[in-house]
């Protein structure tokens, strides 16, 4: 039953930390100019913070989209860390 609450309890704290990250992804799209040269800082982070929150394939695959939406201008209002969560969660088959 513990081992239950703690997968349950992993879930909620990724869905959290990931609208946390999407929100500050996009917080770089409200602030013109600066906000693309944030870009450029922050997808690279996004990327490895994707890899390390999901192993295996879904953590790369999901991290590299996650870089080259964060890079891309005017992508930023895509939420990859929740899509990600959302496929973690509802569609991969286990």
């Amino acid at each position: 039953m513990q081992d239950l609450e703690a997968i349950e309890d992993n879930r909620m704290s990724k869905l959290i930390i990931g609208l946390i990250l999407d929100g500050i992804g996009m917080i770089s799209f409200s602030i013109p100019l600066l906000g693309e040269f944030s870009d450029v800082v922050w997808a690279p982070i996004a990327g490895i913070i994707m890899t390390r929150m999901y192993k295996g394939r879904v953590g790369k695959v999901a991290g590299i989209l996650t870089f080259v939406e964060e890079i891309l201008p005017f992508t930023d209002i895509i939420p990859s860390f929740t899509l990600t969560w959302i496929y973690t969660y509802f569609f991969q088959k286990k």
